[in-house]
């Protein structure tokens, strides 16, 4: 199975474009502690000719772009001028960073979206999403907890984890850390591998730890390192988990909760800007490799 992060940043990307934290200040800087990102997306492959994208982000078209594997290609059969390798696209929640590069793939090219039926009435609930024509692209319900193989050879089970939903539907008071469709994770499996791709998670209880253990791949949820981050540095005013997302460190935070969770390899994906993990040689990127972790960058890859 082989692996490759297209975007590893939260909403905005890194730097955001508006936005003078203090992580953002170097990556303007082109400070080389601080790597830019876009926003978070996975493609994945068991063959290399079809290929899995999990979650479209606004920056899609642009990510597209550097990964040669992904590019359109001539076919042997002379099939015509356009082309993808790209099979399926599954998208984990609403969030307009998982969503809104579906409107980049809108260009008459078949493949399928897959999502819980609470995420795809999301995006069909929006009409800007028919651009994508469903007579070419159907959009098809995975239920919970059920096995499904989306590409030859790969394997796909979607869990629900505490979350809630996307920001733009949110009205009054809001219920965070429940656990329905909205809001998932994924766990994927091809020759004999095994991967979890979790971008958003308000808390890792024992029923989302049971689903990552064993797993030769985890990219979790790293959005933020303190849980009032964005109160701190003046940037927002909620703290991570009011947003959905278990911080980094501090007492329930994913160094302590997931420590001993027998992984192969532990990665940290959709990291927010604010987030002082992504200076390099920094204490906060210290503690998360001394734990054992990495800190995911664009264009990385996994072979598994």
């Amino acid at each position: 199975m082989r692996v490759v992060v297209l975007g590893s940043a939260a909403g905005g990307g890194v730097p955001q474009w508006n936005c003078r934290c203090p992580v953002c200040r170097l990556a303007w800087a082109r400070d080389p502690r601080v790597s830019w990102r876009t926003q978070s997306s996975l493609a994945v492959s068991v063959d290399g000719r079809q290929w899995l994208l999990l979650n479209a982000s606004p920056d899609l078209r642009a990510q597209l772009a550097v990964v040669p594997a992904l590019h359109p290609r001539e076919e042997p059969s002379g099939g015509g001028l356009r082309h993808s390798p790209i099979a399926s696209v599954l998208i984990t929640n609403g969030d307009v960073d998982h969503v809104a590069g579906l409107l980049n793939l809108r260009e008459s090219q078949p493949f399928s979206i897959y999502g819980t039926r609470e995420t795809l009435d999301v995006i069909g609930g929006n009409r800007i999403f028919d651009v994508v024509s469903q007579d070419l692209v159907p959009r098809v319900a995975l239920d919970l907890d059920v096995p499904r193989e989306i590409l030859p050879g790969l394997e796909v089970e979607l869990f629900a984890v505490p979350g809630k939903v996307p920001l733009w539907l949110e009205e009054g008071d809001v219920a965070v850390g429940t656990e329905s469709g909205a809001t998932v994770g994924a766990v994927l499996s091809g020759n004999g591998r095994r991967m979890v791709y979790v971008p958003g998670c308000a808390e890792a209880h024992e029923g989302v730890l049971a689903r990552l253990r064993g797993a030769d791949l985890l990219l979790f949820d790293g959005t933020l390192f303190r849980d009032d981050e964005m109160i701190r540095s003046g940037t927002g005013g909620k703290t991570g988990r009011r947003m959905g997302h278990m911080p980094m460190s501090g007492p329930g935070g994913t160094l302590e909760v997931l420590a001993d969770l027998p992984v192969a390899r532990k990665v940290f994906i959709h990291i927010n800007n604010t987030n002082p993990a992504l200076i390099a040689g920094s204490p906060e990127r210290g503690q998360v490799e001394e734990a054992g972790w990495q800190i995911a960058s664009d264009a990385m890859e996994f072979d598994l």
